[in-house]
Order: C-alpha cells, then sequence, then structure tokens
C-alpha cells in the first residue's frame, strides 16, 4: 500500500495489528500502555503506528469506556394499564439512581422484539429490562451473553440463565378458588385472553390445581379476544350447553371489565347473579362498579425490583442468575357474593 493510499484510508487499530504481526488485542494493550506486554512486541507495535500514520483516538475510547446511563425498557403492550403501574415502579428505581429509561413496546410478537433489542443495543443502553414476547425462545440467554448486556426478565420468563422479577401467579390463582369455595360456589369458569407464555401458564396451573384440590370439575378455560369491547360481545361463551358458572376469574382486569360489560348486556348484575374476580388489581379496579375483587400482584413492587436486579447486574456482570418472586394477594371488595344469597 502506497503512502498516498494510506493517508486517504483510515488507519484502524486491525492495520496497526497486521503489520506488526500481533493480534488486535495485543496492539490495543500496547496503546493503552499496559505492562503485560513485552519490550520487543511493544516496540514492534510502535514502530507499525509510526509507519502507518494511526492516531489513537482518546474521545472514542473514553466513550467506549463510559456508561451510557440509559437502560432499556421492553414490553409488548404499552396500551394495558398494568403495564404503566410496573413502569412507573421501575421508573422510580432508575431515576434514583441517576439514569433514564428507553422505553419500546413489542406488541408481543418476537421478530419485534429482536428489532427493538438490536436498536436499543445500538443506542449503548447499559442495560435492559424485558417481558418476554410470546414465543420467545431460551436462545435469548446465549444471544444476551455474546453481547455482553446485561438483561432481566420481568412478568414473563423463559430462561433460568437470566435474572426474573415475577409474581407468584399460581398462588393467586389458588386463593382466589379458594375465596369462591368459601362462599359457596362450585361451578367456576376461567376467562382467559392473549398468548401463550409463562404468566399465562401459570395462572391456568393455579387454576386446575385449586379446583382439583377442592374435588371440582375444572370448567373449560375460555379465551376471549384483547379488546374490552369483543369481550364484552363474546361473554356469552361462558354460557353454553351444560355451563353455567356462579362465578368467573379473569386473567386479569382487562378481561374483567369487559365481561362486566358483557354481564350487564345481559341482565346479569355482579355480585347477585353471578360473582367476579379479576387478576393484577390495578387502579381501575377501584372505578368499577361493583368495586372488583382482584389479586393483587403489585406491578409497582415489581417493577421497582426489577430495576434493582438490573442495576446490581450492571454493577456485578458475574452475580449467579437470581429469581425474585412477589407475593400476591387476594383484595376482596364488592363483586363477589355468597351463592346461597343469589
Amino acid at each position: 500500500m502506497s503512502r498516498q493510499d494510506q493517508k486517504q484510508k483510515k488507519v484502524t487499530l486491525l492495520d496497526v495489528a497486521k503489520h506488526a504481526d500481533v493480534s488486535r488485542a495485543t496492539a490495543s494493550l500496547v496503546v493503552r500502555k499496559s505492562p503485560l506486554v513485552g519490550a520487543e512486541t511493544r516496540q514492534r507495535v510502535e514502530a507499525a503506528m509510526r509507519e502507518l500514520g494511526y492516531v489513537y483516538n482518546m474521545g472514542a475510547a473514553r466513550l467506549r469506556a463510559e456508561r451510557s446511563h440509559t437502560i432499556g425498557v421492553v414490553v409488548p403492550n404499552l396500551t394495558n394499564p398494568f403495564f404503566a403501574e410496573l413502569l412507573s415502579g421501575m421508573e422510580a428505581s432508575v431515576d434514583a439512581a441517576g439514569l433514564v429509561m428507553i422505553i419500546a413496546n413489542t406488541g408481543d410478537g418476537p421478530p419485534r422484539q429482536a428489532i427493538v433489542l438490536q436498536r436499543l443495543r445500538e443506542h449503548g443502553v447499559d442495560g435492559i429490562i424485558l417481558c418476554p414476547a410470546a414465543g420467545t425462545t431460551d436462545e435469548i440467554a446465549s444471544q444476551i451473553e455474546g453481547w455482553k448486556l446485561p438483561l432481566v426478565q420481568v412478568l414473563r420468563h423463559v430462561t433460568d440463565e437470566l435474572d426474573y422479577a415475577g409474581a407468584d401467579y399460581v398462588a393467586g390463582m389458588e386463593e382466589a378458588v379458594e375465596y369462591l369455595v368459601s362462599l359457596g360456589h362450585r361451578a367456576i369458569s376461567f376467562a382467559a385472553h392473549g398468548p401463550v407464555h409463562s404468566a399465562y401458564q401459570e395462572r391456568v396451573q393455579g387454576f386446575l390445581g385449586a379446583m382439583k384440590r377442592f374435588g371440582l370439575r375444572p370448567e373449560p378455560v375460555i379465551r376471549f379476544p384483547d379488546r374490552v369491547d369483543q369481550i364484552a360481545q363474546e361473554a356469552d361463551a361462558l354460557f353454553v350447553k351444560d355451563r353455567a358458572p356462579t362465578a368467573v376469574i379473569c386473567f386479569n382486569d382487562l378481561v374483567a371489565h369487559g365481561l362486566a360489560a358483557g354481564f350487564y348486556d345481559r341482565g346479569l348484575k355482579i355480585g347477585r347473579d353471578i360473582s367476579l374476580i379479576g387478576f393484577d388489581d390495578v387502579a381501575d379496579a377501584e372505578a368499577m362498579r361493583p368495586r372488583l375483587t382482584s389479586v393483587s400482584t403489585a406491578p409497582n413492587e415489581i417493577g421497582q425490583k426489577a430495576a434493582a436486579l438490573l442495576l446490581d447486574r450492571i454493577a456485578q456482570p458475574a452475580l449467579p442468575p437470581r429469581r425474585w418472586i412477589n407475593p400476591t394477594r387476594l383484595h376482596i371488595r364488592d363483586s363477589c357474593r355468597p351463592l346461597s344469597s343469589s
């Protein structure tokens, strides 16, 4: 290569390493004045730098070494009020640590999730809190390991190789069934919606296990559309053939709100003709009439803990994977009544 060509082409550290017949890592140690490099090798690399006209960019090196003080937060559905409470908890912890959040929405699709994660990586975030899209595989653990990017799973988990913060969905569903049984209910249905993921499976597991424990025939899990208005229109799906539940437990409060509208249209009064329990206990549960009994998962607390796990992971990358499960609590209000009072 002529000296003119060298001037036109920006000389890289890799060019220096090749010219000096050393690895790029060794050349990097030389420019950073590391004592780990022998005198003869150092002289050879420095001679190559002079000959090629290599200039060490101190500013770029400093940027590479410093943190961005930003973290990425990736959720499947920003329109769900549950995630607003989750993000509020995260923000409190992140803000206290002097960081800011970049929030992204995947629409619960792995292809979109892959794009979002790559973009966050390109923006140089210090770490990511991810509620995995349905269909995410455990291969994400090796991908994140390759990226050397701290990541915490929240609400849903796909691998034990990464940190996780979530709720005890199984226990929450068991408590809801137990409460209805204590009120005399035996025909209890579970109204679900959305794609299948770990949180979905754990809720179903808790429902079926509790029904079996009380010697009750588990009603089929009835799936509903995602939109509240569509859920209301499909409420009749709970009352087909010989199935007529006296109580319904919902996958989340969104489903409960949809069914409440559907029951109203059907002429059923919640708390008198049918009992209804939500899940997650978001702020809207208090606004419904009658007020909605719901299983509290404390999304604000989960958000705070997920952020704390990530901050720990950023500071100490070698920590073993940790798993934090928030206990649930049934918040009893007005939407359930003893069967005998119907």
